[in-house]
């Protein structure tokens, strides 16, 4: 086993490393090409990926996401000429990835979307639309929006093409938020009863041409680089059963899911619902990693430093303490199987910070370290990165560790860095 001390210090006296930060970038230098299709909380910058990929990848190798969220760590390596791998449990997350890592020959695709927009012009309040049934769609939308919504969803589901399909899906998916009475200024579902909706017709041209410009971008610089047929696969699964064979992959770059992972079916419960992903946001949650509602039967922290967090929360809190335990648990998981895909040399960077539930520092960071270490990794480097900005609530409520609002008299600040763990399978 490690030494957890060694590893505690290792963290608490880690430098900031400012050149991982990219304070300089803007939102355009980090949502080009295909990457500003549609919004994503706790999303990392793809000039990590691109830094981390040049220098552990060469061209032609495989790099996997175990967690790939909206496939920025697949669309990176696509355009440097690598192949990739991955999965996510969200079914939300995958459509987003699909369309980004997919590059649409361009003439086809405008084809493809005036056609779309002669039948969306045929729309009058006068027709007759099947609306969606589910009662969270009728909490969140106003009646004329939901009945535009309903029609433009039609239209899209009757293409033939799935390329063009999932495309103009992403599209639609990510105006829904606008379209809606969700406080627009907040990633927390939040209504707000005082907002006029954005016009869906409006917004869904306005988004499709955006996507159509990042398209046109991606598709010529994969022609350019000869990198079109570059293989990008993505699956809808669980990150302890990865779709890759035994000392298949070289690189894994990723940023798992924090310990309350199930807030994000809260937070893309807009798609989830009308695209008809789940019909019960409550059996949704359960498919994520450290749900209260897995089976704590077989907890194997195989961390000291995990078993001290757990004990300090028992203090304060059983049920924390168990989805702690389970998160952790489950995390272990997946680095056996992060081990099992991984060639001997290969290597991980995982992206992750620490947090605190109910006054107690969860330290993932350093479980991780530990946890990996002991399944037979070793360090290679670990990087302290400020985060100037990142799209996810980074304000809690100190006593339950829901997110919180800034005026909350119990808030606290989460995350303001984060470590990237790179880890050599031995």
């Amino acid at each position: 086993m490690t030494d957890k001390n060694k590893i505690k210090n290792l963290f608490e006296f880690a430098q900031i490393d400012f050149s991982w930060s990219f304070s300089e970038k803007t939102r355009k230098d980090t949502t080009y090409l295909t990457h500003g299709y549609h919004h994503y909380p706790a999303k990392f910058i793809p000039q990590i990926v691109s830094r981390i990929v040049s220098k552990y990848t060469k061209k032609g190798d495989l790099v996997a996401d175990t967690f790939c969220g909206c496939g920025t760590t697949l669309v990176e390596s696509k355009i440097m000429g690598r192949k990739s791998i991955g999965v996510d449990i969200n079914p939300v997350a995958i459509l987003i990835a699909k369309s980004k890592i997919t590059p649409i020959e361009p003439v086809k695709l405008s084809r493809y979307f005036i056609d779309l927009k002669f039948s969306l012009d045929s729309y009058s309040d006068s027709l007759e639309i099947s609306l969606p049934k589910y009662d969270r769609i009728d909490y969140w939308f106003l009646e004329n929006e939901k009945k535009k919504l309903a029609f433009i969803l039609s239209k899209i589901v009757k293409i033939d093409d799935l390329q063009i399909k999932n495309f103009f899906l992403c599209a639609f998916s990510n105006i829904l938020k606008g379209c809606s009475i969700w406080m627009q200024k907040s990633n927390k579902p939040t209504r707000d009863l005082s907002k006029i909706p954005y016009d869906p017709f409006l917004s869904f041209f306005k988004q499709i041409k955006s996507m159509i410009s990042g398209n046109l971008e991606f598709f010529n610089l994969l022609k350019e680089k000869n990198f079109l047929d570059i293989e990008s696969e993505l699956f809808c699964s669980d990150a302890r059963n990865f779709p890759a064979k035994d000392c298949s992959v070289d690189l894994i770059v990723t940023s798992p899911p924090y310990v309350t992972s199930y807030e994000y079916a809260d937070l893309h419960q807009l798609s989830i619902l009308w695209l008809d992903y789940a019909e019960d946001l409550f059996q949704f949650r359960k498919k994520f990693i450290g749900s209260s509602y897995h089976s704590n039967d077989k907890i194997f922290l195989n961390s000291f430093i995990a078993q001290e967090i757990i004990d300090d929360l028992l203090k304060k809190d059983k049920k924390t303490a168990e989805e702690v335990s389970i998160y952790f648990s489950e995390m272990n998981e997946v680095f056996l199987e992060m081990k099992r895909i991984l060639k001997v040399g290969g290597k991980t960077a995982i992206v992750v910070g620490n947090t605190s539930l109910k006054g107690v520092e969860i330290l993932n960071a350093e479980v991780f370290t530990e946890q990996l270490e002991n399944l037979g990794f070793k360090i290679v480097e670990i990087i302290k990165r400020e985060i100037p900005s990142k799209n996810l609530p980074s304000i809690r409520d100190e006593k339950t560790g829901k997110f919180a609002k800034l005026t909350d008299e119990n808030k606290v600040f989460v995350y303001p860095t984060e470590f990237i763990l790179i880890m050599e399978k031995l």
